[in-house]
């Protein structure tokens, strides 16, 4: 493939310019020549070498010696027969016809398998995350369906880890839940590909984003209350699920009777969609430490290690006290008896 400007395009942007490709980021080729990225990679993927080749428009070596070796063959048959000479070149044409349909749709599979997976790390880092952010904010990731979330923008993420397992998810930090891409081109892509590090590691890489501005007029964002902007658990107080609590929770009525979560048509589930009036209760960090304290845990510490000082016996002594119980029995007095315990007592 080229541009429009005639040179060749490379394999990562026409891999990331496919339909059903929208959410994946461009990979540097800094990132995929840093061999400390890949560990662990090639046990993982078939045909490794070859597959990271092709990612990276590199030729491969085997093609040149290939025609080398076919090149001394043809000097060294001149002077032979011609049927000969012409039936090996057909043979020839034939053996690479068929290696290069088998093989490269073996390594082109292997390819995307390895990109994807190099691709789950690479979002992680601080240029894919940036990279990612850009997407985010012209919205190339979609919006989430639910009502109550008021068109909060979606991120692209993995339910495991391990490719093969499940497709890509859209998971929404206003509701806190996932769901399948609206468009059946992205229910193909592996899960893997994003994992599950990313969306919570860029919601914390990036907290100034307002994921309550979708729903809520400029003036009440102007007159925001100093406790929007207490940082908990590292995010904003405002942008932790701001889709869920009361009032974001549907209720269903029967002429203005709500319905009883025990009848057969009741609701089920809402306390998925619960939330602390208080959302302060989250921060276990700082509850920890009023409750606690800092120095009465150093206080703590300190009483532990001087027991287990206290506590602790040269290991000489245990010879010389069970050299003092011996005797003590041979003798069989109890005043020998006393003397040994004492002994052992004071060390």
């Amino acid at each position: 493939m080229s541009t429009s400007s005639g040179t060749p395009e490379s394999w990562i942007s026409s891999f990331c310019s496919l339909l059903g490709h929208e959410y994946f980021a461009e990979v540097s080729e800094e990132f995929i020549e840093d061999d400390f990225n890949l560990t662990g990679l090639q046990s993982q993927v078939a045909m490794y070498k070859e597959a990271l080749e092709m990612i990276l428009d590199v030729e491969p070596e085997d093609d040149e010696d290939d025609e080398d070796e076919e090149e001394e063959e043809d000097e060294e048959d001149i002077s032979g027969d011609g049927r000969d000479l012409a039936h090996r070149g057909e043979r020839r044409r034939h053996n690479g016809h068929s290696r290069i349909a088998s093989d490269l749709s073996v390594i082109e599979a292997s390819a995307e398998m390895l990109y994807g997976l190099i691709h789950q790390r690479f979002i992680c880092s601080r240029a894919g995350i940036q990279q990612m952010s850009e997407k985010y904010e012209l919205n190339h990731f979609g919006v989430c369906p639910r009502t109550n979330c008021n068109q909060t923008r979606t991120l692209p993420v993995g339910l495991s880890d391990i490719p093969g397992e499940d497709t890509v998810k859209l998971f929404c930090p206003s509701c806190l839940d996932v769901y399948v891409p609206p468009n059946s081109r992205f229910q193909t892509v592996d899960g893997a590909f994003f994992g599950r590090t990313f969306g919570a590691l860029f919601l914390m890489t990036f907290p100034e984003y307002d994921l309550s501005k979708s729903h809520a007029d400029p003036v009440s964002n102007l007159s925001r209350t100093l406790e929007d902007q207490i940082m908990i658990n590292g995010m904003y107080a405002r942008n932790i699920a701001p889709g869920l609590g009361k009032g974001k929770v549907y209720e269903p009525k029967i002429y203005g009777f709500r319905v009883s979560e025990m009848a057969k048509s009741g609701p089920r589930m809402q306390w998925l969609r619960k939330k602390p009036e208080d959302i302060h209760v989250l921060d276990e960090a700082r509850q920890y430490a009023e409750d606690h304290g800092a120095g009465d845990s150093e206080d703590d510490d300190q009483s532990m290690s001087s027991r287990a000082v206290a506590r602790r016996r040269a290991p000489g002594n245990a010879r010389l006290r069970q050299q003092q119980r011996q005797q003590a029995g041979q003798n069989g007095s109890p005043m020998a008896v006393e003397a040994a315990n004492g002994a052992e007592s004071e060390l």
